[in-house]
This record gives structure tokens, C-alpha cells and sequence, in this order.
């Protein structure tokens, strides 16, 4: 069995969560989420937990216990705190602005960028340096914070760009003559 299906997933106070014949639905003071259930995978709810079970011996059935239960923890986890991805731009003149759902930012382009964010994400900016993706699914967080860093990755000489505030960009030396 996989080792992280092992651990049950507790549902705490203020989240009502069930089990449909194809879907396992969150509610949460923040939204609702829900995920599809795989015939892979035996789910039971056990008073405030959920508990994940392989259906048989193979390997996809093993794997899938697994996923699913991370899935639905982080279901759990967005409906009640939410998720957060920090970005920061490093260069002169790198800027970026938040107004209602779309990002502008200022990454050196002879032209400004706008990304259009998706539904269930929202995007501010404390600083014009800083960018501050918040949501409730925590895929789709990742995802648009991924996208908006493939603008302008980090470069390795100077390490400008649009960088995860806690990544370490390894700087390489310059040519020698």
C-alpha cells in the first residue's frame, strides 16, 4: 500500500466534504472544490477523516491511493486557508501591476504584458517589484504562477527576470579572455 494512502485525511471543523458515486466534493468558507473518483481507489469516511484504500493488488491501484489522498488533502487545505506563490522581478525597470483580474507587467519588451488571470485566482501586487497569486486550488496556483515566470525566467549572468520569491538563482561567471 502506498505509504502516504496510509495516513487519513482529517476534515476539520467548517469544511463539509462528501462522497458522490463519481466525485469527492470540499466545501469551505473560501469555495468549493471537487475531484473525480477513480474506480482505483476505495474511499471511505471515517466520522471526520477520510480514509483511502487500494481497490486491488496492482500498481496503478497502489499509486492512485496516493494521489488521490494528496489531492483531497490539498482540496481540504484550499478550502479553508487558501494557497499563495509569491513572485518577484529583479531588473531595472521590471514592473508589474495588478488591476482586477488581469496582470500587467513591464519586463523589458519593446511591448507591456498582459496575462489574463483565470477564474478562482487573485492576483495583487504589494510592491511593483512583487506579485502575490492567491487561489483555492492549489494546481491551478501553481500553474499560473508558472506561467507568468516563463515570461522572463531568471537568467544566470545578471539573474534577471520574473523569479518564486524563495528560488536560488546559481549565477555563472562571466567570459574570460
Amino acid at each position: 500500500m502506498s505509504r502516504i494512502a496510509k495516513n487519513p485525511v482529517n476534515i476539520p471543523a467548517g469544511v463539509d466534504a462528501t462522497i458522490g458515486g463519481d466525485a469527492i466534493t470540499v466545501k469551505g468558507s473560501l469555495g468549493t472544490l471537487s475531484q473525480p473518483a477513480s474506480k482505483l481507489v476505495n474511499v471511505k469516511r471515517d466520522g471526520d477523516t477520510f480514509v483511502f484504500e487500494a481497490a486491488d493488488k496492482s500498481p496503478a491501484a497502489n499509486a492512485m491511493s496516493g494521489t488521490l489522498r494528496a489531492l483531497v488533502a490539498n482540496m481540504v487545505a484550499g478550502v479553508s486557508s487558501g494557497f499563495e506563490k509569491k513572485l518577484t522581478l529583479v531588473g531595472v525597470g521590471y514592473r508589474a501591476q495588478a488591476q482586477g483580474d488581469k496582470l500587467n507587467l513591464s519586463l523589458g519588451f519593446s511591448h507591456p504584458v498582459v496575462h489574463q488571470m483565470p477564474k478562482g485566482i487573485k492576483v495583487e501586487t504589494p510592491q511593483q517589484t512583487e506579485v502575490v497569486i492567491k487561489g483555492i486550488d492549489k494546481q491551478l496556483v501553481g500553474q499560473v504562477a508558472a506561467e507568468v515566470r516563463a515570461y522572463r525566467p531568471p537568467e544566470p549572468y545578471k539573474g534577471k527576470g520574473v523569479r518564486y520569491a524563495d528560488e536560488h538563482v546559481v549565477r555563472k561567471e562571466t567570459k574570460k579572455k
